[in-house]
């Protein structure tokens, strides 16, 4: 009896292990042209994800996410940027207008998705690979507003996550790039 015990007892201590065996780079996801993308194509990159928004107090990091993109994107990293919706209304535009406001007003030219929701019931499954330690194995990190960044390694493992108001040119996020 006391074996049995012990057996189940394993079992149960190992299922968050396996619950834990997806990467970044097992998800598809829609771009801002509404094509499938499966994120496997940024294997071997270092991947910044950020939640955007068009109109926030914190849009401005548009220009500093596009100058980390120019400096660095030609090498092993990308920024992945996906509007949402979650926070105050504040990215009320369709794919189309978001696109047209983020080249017109920042050049932007990383890959941007399609419009998703980064919590609540309706989350995109990245974004619950992304928020839940017992997804991504590594910790819980709830998005608390526009322009959270998260830190995904070469092998596409949760690598950390930025709050919203940390600069994509802050030192801390830049020597990560660089490492």
């Amino acid at each position: 009896m006391k074996t049995w015990i012990l057996i189940f007892f394993a079992c149960v201590m190992a299922f968050p292990v396996c619950a834990q065996d997806k990467s970044f780079y097992d998800f598809t996801v829609q771009t801002i042209g509404g094509k499938p993308l499966s994120l496997s194509e940024f294997k071997g990159k270092k991947v910044l994800v950020v939640n955007v928004a068009s109109k926030c107090g914190l849009t401005p990091q548009y220009k500093q996410l596009q100058e980390l993109y120019d400096k660095y994107g030609k090498e092993n990293f990308v920024i992945v940027g996906f509007p949402a919706n979650n926070f105050g209304r504040q990215e009320p535009g369709t794919n189309e207008e978001i696109q047209e406001f983020c080249t017109l007003n920042y050049g932007v030219t990383f890959p941007m998705m399609g419009k998703i929701s980064v919590k609540g019931d309706d989350i995109a499954p990245l974004y619950g690979w992304l928020t839940r330690k017992n997804e991504n194995g590594k910790q819980d990190a709830e998005v608390t507003w526009n322009f959270q960044k998260f830190l995904i390694d070469e092998n596409g493992n949760w690598a950390g996550v930025f709050e919203p108001k940390t600069l994509p040119t802050a030192p801390e996020l830049v020597r990560w790039i660089e490492e």
